[in-house]
């Protein structure tokens, strides 16, 4: 096994985990079967491929970007029948496994600058939901991220995004991940999430999905104002506040004081009077 000397780049924000108590804890919250098939995203030098091979998966499929780092998990992974690599951004190559075949789970050092964009790659958007669903996704991220992720309402870390993947998937903390765990250490906490996303059927449906996705951008551009002021040009004020009152919501409230199963009452109460106005 050889990686050249390679050190970690900052360009790709890579920082391996090398405390041996959370990569258990990542496999354990991972709870593969002889049925998973497993994309790893950012595998560095393979401290946790090792631990995933070392499962009852049936494949382990990761994706690298740093081609410095490809040779040497090569020459450490490819005798393990289950193993296979592709080489490339995570945001851009296919993600299926090299017989076709989509992963099951995914597990994942997620680099911090491209969070955002990879988790709506790996989950979706609301409107736009990954579609099949991976059974379960355990991810390493910033602990601020985790925070928002998992916020109820009320909290001051509750936001759009708190919405939005609590409408996809079930959300959970796994452990709390200090700096020294990392090598080199990075300058944020960070935490280990698990993510159940929910079945299709379990879901809002598309219409509605996409009524939230505007509401949210609306109201949570103004997160400090009442729901009264960002949105009064949806209805008129009388059927506002009566479409409000049987969504559970008052306008009074700020954004991030909304429940998430509110804002789908809400969403399918204005479609039902946008659908009753146009049919009048």
């Amino acid at each position: 096994m050889s990686f050249g000397g390679h050190s970690p780049r900052k360009r790709f924000g890579q920082h391996w985990l090398r405390d041996e108590r959370v990569l258990d804890r990542i496999l354990e919250a991972s709870d593969l079967g002889s049925d998973d098939r497993v994309l790893e995203v950012g595998p560095g030098r393979g401290a946790l491929t090792e631990r995933l091979l070392g499962s009852p998966a049936a494949a382990v499929h990761a994706v690298e970007l740093d081609r410095d780092l490809v040779s040497g998990l090569r020459d450490r992974f490819d005798h393990f029948r289950q193993f296979s690599l592709r080489e490339g951004d995570v945001l851009e190559v296919p993600l299926s496994l090299p017989d076709g075949q989509l992963a099951t789970k995914v597990v994942a050092n997620i680099p911090y600058n491209i969070t955002g964009p990879l988790l709506e790659r790996l989950i979706g958007r609301l409107d736009r939901p990954v579609d099949p669903p991976y059974q379960r996704l355990v991810l390493l991220v910033q602990k601020e991220v985790a925070e928002r992720i998992r916020a109820r309402p009320g909290a001051s870390s509750f936001s759009a995004l708190s919405v939005r993947m609590q409408l996809l998937a079930h959300c959970s903390s796994v452990c709390p991940v200090p700096p020294r765990c990392f090598q080199p250490p990075p300058n944020v906490q960070s935490e280990v999430i698990c993510l159940d996303p929910f079945p299709p059927e379990q879901r809002p449906d598309p219409l509605t999905c996409h009524r939230v996705e505007r509401l949210l951008k609306q109201a949570f551009l103004a997160r400090r104002k009442m729901l009264r002021n960002t949105l009064h040009d949806l209805q008129p004020q009388s059927e506002l506040e009566a479409i409000t009152r049987q969504a559970g919501i008052d306008l009074r409230q700020r954004p991030q004081e909304v429940a998430p199963s509110a804002w789908v009452k809400l969403a399918r109460g204005l479609n039902q009077a946008d659908s009753a106005a146009s049919s009048s």
